[in-house]
Formats: structure tokens, sequence, C-alpha cells
């Protein structure tokens, strides 16, 4: 019996290094388009979408997520000068930055302080193991940071990306809807919780809203990465010996 021609052209095309990179880059166009005809709301926020469509493919499909990863390392790979290029917007708000250095220090202290021992502590509530925990410590920091200490400290780098993703999508959900419910209307203090809190998709959303939000996002998301990579270990090596 012949194969099926679908089997044999997905074999075909599976050998492909491309392949995931591609399609990938397919799902987030259509992620976007769907984003822009339901108004850009939160809602429909083409990072999820993407994800969700990606997922439905892995598993249609029977793909491991390390052979779709080694096809689209690519795009891991730009998370870093993507970062770095956030550097221009905040170069054209430096002014008001130094103006506002001593709540921006303060502010930055508090949500990355908060965001890893709210994520402890309920972890730790619920039973969660010492390696969950780790893997759950840096959820609100950039994936490249986030993986790289929950790594070295011995969590697990692969549940961390699906906490820091799962993070930065509830946020930039829930994000500005949130802002006008508790009247908050100043965009830079609304970009710089956003970053804080919800990484690089929360700044994608914030730079949706306006230049100056996405300015304080890209401030907070770059600052909150340093200053966990900084903190977090010694807290969790202190947290750990005492037993939790």
């Amino acid at each position: 019996m012949a194969d099926d021609p679908f089997t044999t052209l997905w074999v075909y095309l599976a050998a492909s290094p491309l392949l995931w990179l591609s399609l990938t880059l397919v799902c987030y166009l259509i992620a976007l388009r769907i984003y822009r005809l339901g108004g850009e709301s939160p809602w429909f926020n083409p990072v999820a979408i993407a994800v969700a469509l990606l997922i439905g493919l892995l598993l249609l499909t029977d793909t491991p997520y390390q052979t779709y990863f080694d096809g689209a390392q690519f795009v891991h790979f730009l998370l870093g000068p993507a970062t770095v290029s956030l550097a221009i917007p905040l170069y054209r708000e430096r002014h008001r930055l130094q103006r506002l250095a001593l709540p921006i220090v303060a502010a930055l202290l508090a949500a990355v302080l908060t965001a890893a021992s709210s994520a402890i502590g309920l972890g730790a509530l619920l039973g969660a193991s010492t390696e969950t925990l780790i893997s759950l410590a840096p959820k609100s920091v950039t994936a490249p940071v986030a993986m790289g200490i929950s790594e070295k400290l011995g969590g697990l780098p692969s549940l961390t990306a699906v906490l820091v993703v799962s993070t930065g999508i509830v946020g930039a959900v829930l994000g500005t809807g949130l802002f006008r419910l508790l009247g908050i209307r100043d965009d830079a203090i609304k970009g710089f919780a956003l970053g804080a809190t919800s990484h690089g998709i929360g700044t994608a959303r914030a730079f949706q809203v306006s230049p100056v939000m996405g300015a304080f996002a890209g401030l907070a998301m770059a600052l909150s990465a340093l200053v966990t990579a900084l903190l977090l270990p010694p807290l969790l090596a202190r947290f750990m010996a005492s037993g939790g």
C-alpha cells in the first residue's frame, strides 16, 4: 500500500532545518492578522495565538520540542539583539529617566522581590518540589536570563521557559485593562510595571500602546533581568539552606 501523500510530504519537509523556523514565522503572521482583525484587542495577543498554533502543529505531527527548537533556535538567538535594541527608545527618554531615578530603583527592587517571593511562596504552599520552586522563581524575567538562572541553580529550564511565556502573555492580555481599572494614566508608570512583570511580551504590548510606555517597559525588562540575576541566586540559596 502506498504511503499517504501528506505523510510522504511531511517526511521530506521535516528533513529541512528551516522548516520549523518558517512555520514559526507563518504562525506569527497568522496570529498578527487575527490580532488586527480583532481590533488590536489584548485578548487577541499575537504571541499567545502563535504559541497555540505551534503547539497544535507539534501535537498534530508528533514532533518533540527539541526537534522544533533545533530548527527554530534562530528566533531564540534574536532575543539578545532585540533586547539590546531597546536602548534606542530609552535614549530618547533619557532626560525623564534621570529625573525618575530614585522611584525607578525603588519600584524595580519591589517588583523583583515580589515576583520571586510570591512565586516561591505559592509554590511551596502547594507542595511543589525544590526543583519546581527554582524553576518558578525567575518567571518574570526575560527568557534567556530566566532559563540561565534556572539551569545554574538546578531547576528545569524548559519548565521555566513555559512559565516565562505564560507570565508574559497574562500580563500583556490583562495589564492595560488593569491599569484602566486602577485609574493609572501615566504611560511611564504603566510601561515600567508591564516590563518588570511581563518582560518581552509585555514590552511588545507596551510599544503597541505608546512609544513612551514601550521605552519604560524596555527599561524595566532589562533592569529586572540584571537585578534578578544578581539577587536571586543568593536569596534562593539561603531559602533552600533554611529548608524552605
